[in-house]
Parts: C-alpha cells; sequence; structure tokens
C-alpha cells in the first residue's frame, strides 16, 4: 500500500499505529442484506473506475480497522468488506465499503487578503500550514492536536483548535457536496457560480443546509472553504494554575465571565494534572503502586511539572497594545476574583514592527497555539504500555457541560471518581466557550491487557451513564457508541431523528433489479428511479488518518 502522507512523522506515527492490531486475519465481511456476486460486482465496477491500485480487500485493509477499537468477547468487529481510495479507519456497518478520501489532497485557493483557504478532503492541518509557510502567506491555518489530520475532516466533526479560527465547524464558509443519488450540491455563496463571495460569509438566500453535513449521513464534502486567522502583529502566551482540585470552580466561573464579556475572545484551554504528565512519561514512570496516583504524589507532581493541579492555557492574538490592555483586565479580574492562582504571560511580537512569523515563536508557547501543527501529545495514547509488547489506545467521553463552576466541579468529582473504581487515572482536558465547555476525560489503555479493555469499557460506561443522568451528552462519539447518544435526543418520540431519516431514509422501498449500475468514477450512481436511497455514509474523524471519514453501506448492488 502506498504512503498516506507526504511528511514522514505523520505516515510513521500512522504505521505505528496500525502495525499492531488485536485481529490475526481479516475475513470477508457482506454488507447487510448484500450476497457475494453483487458485491464482487460492485468492487469490480470500482476497480475499472480507480484501479487495481486503489481497491482493497481481504488482509489488506489492516488500515480500515479502527486501532483503538476495545475488542471483547460478543463484540463484532468493525470491519470493512472493502475500501478504495478514492477516512476512517472502521465502518459504521460492518461489511460497508469505506471510501479513503486522502488522495482528495488539492489545496485549492488560500486567499490572503480574506484570511480563507479552500481544500479538498485528504489536506492535513500540516499541509496547509506547509502551504502557508512556503507561500508566505499573512494567514495562519488552525489546527487540532495532532497534524495529520483532515482539515475538512476534523471541521464536518465539530473538532477544535487554539488560535483566533479555532472552532473549526463554525469558520466553515461554502462546501461542494456530493449527495446519496450522486447530485452535487453547493452551499451558501459558493452556490453561485461566480460569487467573488463563496468562500467569506455563511449568509445565503433561503434555508442553510450547511449544517446537515456536520456529523451526517447525509452527503461527501469534496470542497470546503474555511478561515484562516491572519497573521498577528503579537501574540501572547497566558497560563493560569491552581493548587487546589476544588479550584476548577473558580477557574470556571471567573474565565467564564471572561470570555463572555469578550475580555477572552478565544478558545480558553484547561487541563488536570496527570494528563498533562502523560506528555512527559508513562503512568509507571509517575506511580509504581497499585490503581491511580494518589492525591499527595499529584501534589508532588505539580512541582515537577510546574504546573497548578488545574492549568489554564489561553493566547490572545492582535496588535501588541491592544492585547497588553486585554492582559490588564484578564490581570485586574484574577487578581480581585482568583488570588489563590498563578498568572503568566509571555509576548512574542513581530521584528521592528512587522508581523509575526509562527516559526518564530518557542514551541514551548506556541506550537498548536500559533497554529502550527505537530504530533505532540500522540505519547499519551501509550501512558499505560508496561511491557514491549504493549499496544496503545484510546477512547474518550466528552459530554457538552454548561459553564457553571459547581455544575463542572461536581462533574469532575464524579468522573475522576469513576475513573479510581476501575484503577485508572483521571485524564481530563476542557474547552472553554462562552457558555459551555466541552469536557474530554481521555481512555488511555493497553489494548493488548484484556483486564483493561474491560476496566475502560466499564468507565466510558459509567461515564456516560452518570453524564445522562445529568442531561449531558458527547458532542461527537466513536462508532461504537453513536447509537447510545443519538439515543438521548429524545424530545417529543426523537423527532430530531426521524426528521433526518425523512431527508434520506436508512431503508429501501423499491426493489433491487430497479438499479442498473453503480460507478464510482465520478461519485455517480444511476438507476432507473432518482429516489432510491442506495447507500448509506458517515463522516467522522479518524484518530489515524489524513482523510474526512466517509464510510459507505451499499444497500443493493447490481
Amino acid at each position: 500500500m502506498l504512503p498516506k502522507y507526504s511528511d514522514t512523522l505523520y505516515q510513521t506515527a500512522h504505521d505505528e499505529a496500525f502495525s499492531k492490531p488485536l485481529v490475526a486475519k481479516i475475513e470477508t465481511v457482506l454488507p447487510p442484506d448484500v450476497s457475494q456476486e453483487d458485491f464482487t460486482l460492485a468492487l469490480e465496477k470500482i476497480t475499472a473506475a480507480l484501479g487495481e491500485d486503489a481497491v482493497f480487500t481481504g488482509d489488506d485493509l489492516k488500515d480500515y480497522v479502527d486501532p483503538y477499537e476495545i475488542p471483547e468477547a460478543g463484540h463484532e468487529r468493525s470491519v470493512p468488506g472493502a475500501a478504495a481510495w478514492y477516512g476512517g479507519p472502521a465502518p459504521r456497518v460492518p461489511g460497508s465499503i469505506a471510501l479513503d478520501l486522502h488522495r482528495m489532497n488539492k489545496i485549492i485557493e488560500v486567499n490572503e487578503k480574506f484570511s480563507y483557504a479552500v481544500v479538498e478532503p485528504g489536506v492535513t492541518f500540516g499541509d496547509l500550514y506547509e502551504y502557508c509557510e512556503k507561500n508566505k502567506l499573512k494567514a495562519w491555518p488552525s489546527t487540532a492536536s495532532l497534524g495529520w489530520g483532515s482539515v475538512i475532516g476534523n471541521a464536518l466533526d465539530r473538532g477544535l483548535g487554539f488560535i483566533p479560527t479555532g472552532v473549526h465547524y463554525e469558520n466553515i464558509a461554502g462546501m461542494e457536496v456530493v449527495l446519496a443519488d450522486g447530485d452535487i450540491v453547493r452551499t451558501g455563496q459558493f452556490a453561485m457560480s461566480n460569487s467573488p463571495s463563496a468562500h467569506i460569509t455563511k449568509l445565503t438566500f433561503g434555508p442553510s443546509i450547511d449544517g446537515l453535513f456536520l456529523q451526517s449521513n447525509l452527503g461527501i464534502v469534496t470542497k470546503m472553504g474555511i478561515n484562516l486567522t491572519p497573521q498577528p502583529q503579537a501574540y501572547m502566551a497566558c497560563s493560569f494554575d491552581v493548587p487546589e482540585f476544588e479550584h476548577i470552580e473558580t477557574i470556571v466561573d471567573v474565565f467564564g465571565e471572561l470570555r463572555r464579556n469578550g475580555t477572552l475572545p478565544y478558545m480558553v484551554y484547561v487541563f488536570y494534572i496527570a494528563e498533562w504528565a502523560t506528555i512527559f512519561g508513562k503512568h509507571s514512570d509517575w506511580w509504581n503502586g497499585e490503581g491511580p496516583i494518589p492525591d499527595w504524589r499529584l501534589k508532588e507532581m505539580q512541582k515537577d511539572l510546574d504546573a497548578g493541579i488545574w492549568t489554564v492555557k489561553f493566547g490572545l492574538y492582535g496588535p501588541t497594545n491592544v492585547i497588553k490592555a486585554q492582559f490588564d483586565e484578564v490581570e485586574r479580574v484574577v487578581a480581585k476574583k482568583a488570588p489563590d492562582g498563578r498568572l503568566r504571560q509571555t509576548l512574542f511580537t513581530g521584528e521592528n514592527g512587522s508581523l509575526l512569523e509562527a516559526a518564530a515563536v518557542s514551541p514551548l508557547y506556541g506550537g498548536v497555539r500559533v497554529g502550527v501543527p505537530s504530533m505532540w501529545n500522540i505519547p499519551m495514547v501509550n501512558y499505560y504500555n508496561r511491557r514491549d509488547d504493549s499496544v496503545g489506545a484510546h477512547g474518550a467521553y466528552s459530554p457538552i457541560i454548561p459553564l457553571d463552576g459547581k455544575t463542572v466541579l461536581e462533574w469532575a468529582k464524579t468522573a475522576k471518581g469513576i475513573c479510581a473504581e476501575q484503577g485508572f487515572d483521571f485524564l481530563c482536558d476542557f474547552f472553554m466557550h462562552d457558555r459551555y465547555a466541552i469536557f474530554v476525560t481521555m481512555l488511555c489503555f493497553d489494548k493488548t491487557s484484556p483486564e483493561q479493555r474491560i476496566g475502560v469499557d466499564k468507565v466510558f460506561r459509567n461515564l456516560f451513564k452518570e453524564g445522562s443522568k445529568r442531561g449531558f451528552a458527547k458532542y461527537r462519539a466513536h462508532i461504537n457508541h453513536m447509537d447510545l447518544n443519538a439515543e438521548l435526543f429524545d424530545f417529543n418520540n426523537h423527532a430530531y431523528r426521524r426528521f433526518v431519516e425523512k431527508l434520506k431514509p436508512l431503508k429501501n422501498y423499491i426493489p433491487a433489479p430497479t438499479v442498473r449500475y453503480w460507478y464510482l468514477g465520478q461519485i455517480v450512481i444511476k438507476h432507473t428511479n432518482k429516489s432510491l436511497n442506495v447507500l448509506e455514509t458517515t463522516h467522522y474523524v479518524r484518530p489515524t488518518g489524513t482523510s474526512a471519514s466517509i464510510i459507505y453501506r451499499l444497500d443493493w448492488l447490481v
């Protein structure tokens, strides 16, 4: 199989993640209600359109079996029937054909004046950053925590970055989408064939349909405009840390108010000491005893890592005098309302009044916070590895929680206790928006350990149970947990789900012989009845891949 990445750093990380699967042999799995004869014919059509080097079956599907899935007795692995390079590593429905879009990797446009880019789904954060750097463009692309991710895939799954345009899905402007019947639609001003405003606004005429393609199975996004951050004159790296667990309440209420009143207009990121420690060592490096790291040891680790039990990171961007004034206000408020914490800042400015180069900022203060992609937190995956043959993996429980100090403190105590019950450290961080937080509890484990696999599954299910009691729902979900999460949106007998299913039903209502052929070269599906729904698509961010993850369920293939 040809490399998926031009950057050897990302390719090496990908190869490592997929090199030690827990499936010795990949058996052929057919899509639901599809015969071997029809499936073989479909693959022949796809191969004719794309070439033999772009279609994979059998053991060549190892890159499409989720390396982080938790396989337990009675659990059917999510294995595709085939894959086509036209990406997540696993299908929503076993036996589906996975469409890997990493070869659709064109950067179509980067507009420096208006600070936006137009890309295809195979463009990674690393690709876009390198393009802007190479061409000395005065724009900073945002990046998620890991630079190998797809710009489109991450935005469609409501992913997050750290700079002013870091809420990626809110910065989408103009998409091109292939629908299930083969039709192609564009959104917003991009729906005009000659609009100079195609990627500078979300405004449109009539209903806005962009949101239909976020975390949806309604189409495949093949082009997308996304806002970039204009290169600033200065950047101030800021941090605030507190010594006690209960101080999370103060952090949420003080910095939440600063977010809402505009003093801190961009993302505020908060992490717990145990999660921060995963970057610098494994669990066994920090604690040799049984169970999670005890509180007294965590107190010692604050000194070792020069961090608080909770640490806040945020950046200020813009003209030097403006961000100095912003920080002065933060300092005034913190001194009054959070005197137990420690506030620090480091200012970076462009030379001789010029704009600031992101690469000139020390990685200690910059990196993802100035849009420079990296793999900085990948060591977290191996946190519980003890043997040479251990294979690290991770999942997460990440609910949306009101940005209220007492609410967040109560949840943090609950989540920490649930992790401790199964012997796991409480590895968490959260992203503070102006009115809510996305609270991520990372679930790292050694997938070669049956005990850890069982334990981490119990942790997830207990977190989900307790979160659901409080009315919390995950902002995105692993494919094994999508149905659980969707079930929570239950108003009026799940009217939301019923509405979406009306847009593209999951079941076919006409017999198979009406389908004439299935041709992927132009992503066109031709048949005698234009209303036939022949496939299901699912978007989600692959944990170890370049492209938007698109999974097809072939209901009828003739």
